[in-house]
């Protein structure tokens, strides 16, 4: 008799690091860690450790094109997460792909720049990603800088100013916005608080800001999380409050590790070693 399960699937379309503790790498880390069985469509490789991002190599649009096609001819994904795009084919190839899956859930975080500050998105790509992705998404998670660059406006330096620009990537069709406020300069020094809108919550979460160098893989970490959470049942609200609460532990538990000699990698398997 075969007692086997199918757990729940969920596809991150990301870029490799290298190093291990961000892109797909995070991403498959996270799926795992949340019980979630991860499949990947690897968009490029970066020569990338804690502390610099060398080189990347974009995969050609094809070939990404190619990978999608096997994942969605073989498994059922129940929830999409992406990640780095840095062209525009890429991008449009993306959502092309992606036109007829609009019942799966896609949690979409905008990668631009690295942690070490190297720029990971062309700026010519910027529009498409708007334009063609953020319509498609259930949820967006960008940081303070993302939405600025997105909008082509002023980074938001306070809390109202922060709103205005979640609700103003909420009109390019997104079912929902997850605003991360670490950049926030209003904020309590104590505290790094995200902003969640949708089209029918308006939600603060606060979490205690930890001091801590090892923040590497923190975007990719929380919005694979995310996708966890849907690829499981969960509604919008529901996986972003568990994988708030997560990503904060995973950060808390960063100093057990020693990777590196920069922004070290989250602990994504703090709760097993």
């Amino acid at each position: 008799m075969n007692s086997a399960s199918t757990p729940p699937i969920a596809l991150t379309i990301a870029g490799s690091d290298s190093g291990g503790g961000a892109g797909i790498q995070a991403d498959l880390k996270t799926f795992s860690a949340l019980g979630v069985y991860g499949a990947s469509v690897v968009t490029a490789l970066t020569a990338q450790n804690t502390r610099e991002v060398r080189a990347i190599h974009d995969v050609g649009a094809e070939f990404i094109a190619a990978q999608m096609d096997c994942v969605f001819d073989d498994l059922r994904v129940q929830a999409i997460k992406i990640g780095m795009l840095s062209q525009t084919e890429v991008i449009e190839t993306i959502a092309e792909r992606l036109a007829d899956k609009t019942d799966i859930p896609l949690v979409l975080d905008p990668v631009m720049v690295a942690k070490s500050g190297d720029p990971l998105l062309h700026p010519q790509a910027i529009d498409s990603l708007r334009d063609r992705l953020l319509p498609m998404a259930t949820l967006i998670t960008p940081n303070l800088p993302e939405a600025a660059m997105l909008l082509d406006i002023a980074e938001p330096k306070t809390r109202q100013q922060m709103q205005d620009a979640a609700k103003a990537l909420l009109d390019f069709g997104a079912r929902g916005v997850l605003m991360k406020g670490g950049h926030l300069h209003d904020s309590d020094v104590g505290e790094s608080t995200d902003f969640f809108l949708s089209r029918s919550t308006e939600l603060w979460l606060p979490a205690k800001r930890i001091d801590t160098p090892n923040t590497h893989g923190t975007g990719c970490t929380l919005s694979s999380a995310i996708a966890a959470g849907l690829a499981k049942g969960q509604n919008l609200e529901s996986a972003v409050r568990e994988a708030k609460v997560y990503i904060s532990e995973a950060i808390v538990a960063s100093g057990h590790l020693q990777i590196g000699s920069g922004h070290g990698p989250v602990h994504h398997f703090y709760r097993w070693w």
